[in-house]
């Protein structure tokens, strides 16, 4: 089966069309390189936290894509948010134990944020689809008619117990 690359068209077809999903990918390699470089006893703690958070961050990007509704696709990027986020404070642990220089971990930091906002740029855009959608299914402002209100008052049978 032939890969789907884009020849052209507008839009994306995979999650790996995905600028998002792109510079979280790499963001995940640069923390699973990190997670190398930590000391023998952070190696069940701290590195396990790290590579568990950091494909939570790439997973839930591509499974919220696989979403049908912009809700569900919404709640996988958020999950996909606190995980960043968690990473984030991970390199911030890093910095706080000197496991690696300063300057390494503010280099991190600022890739991390740089997913960060564009993560937020694509929920922007979700949610934005989404209330489009959702404007097109609200009800016409005339009321409804029931079936009662269709029969003249005298036909009405009386309620009995």
């Amino acid at each position: 089966m032939a890969s789907m690359e884009s020849s052209g068209e507008s839009g994306f077809r995979t999650f790996e069309d995905l600028e998002v999903y792109k510079h979280a990918r790499e963001f995940r390699k640069e923390l699973y390189a990190v997670s190398r470089q930590l000391p023998a006893e952070e190696r069940f703690a701290l590195c396990d936290q790290i590579r568990r958070a950091a494909v939570s961050l790439t997973n839930n990007i591509a499974e919220g894509h696989g979403r049908y509704h912009f809700q569900e696709q919404i709640r996988f990027l958020l999950i996909a948010r606190g995980s960043l986020e968690e990473l984030i404070d991970d390199l911030n642990t890093c910095l706080d134990e000197s496991y690696l220089p300063a300057e390494e971990v503010e280099r991190l930091r600022a890739l991390g944020w740089r997913v960060h906002r564009i993560l937020a740029g694509y929920l922007r855009h979700l949610r934005q689809r989404r209330d489009e959608d959702l404007a097109g299914l609200k009800e016409p402002s005339t009321s409804y008619r029931t079936r009662i209100d269709l029969v003249p008052q005298a036909e009405v049978p009386p309620f009995e117990d």
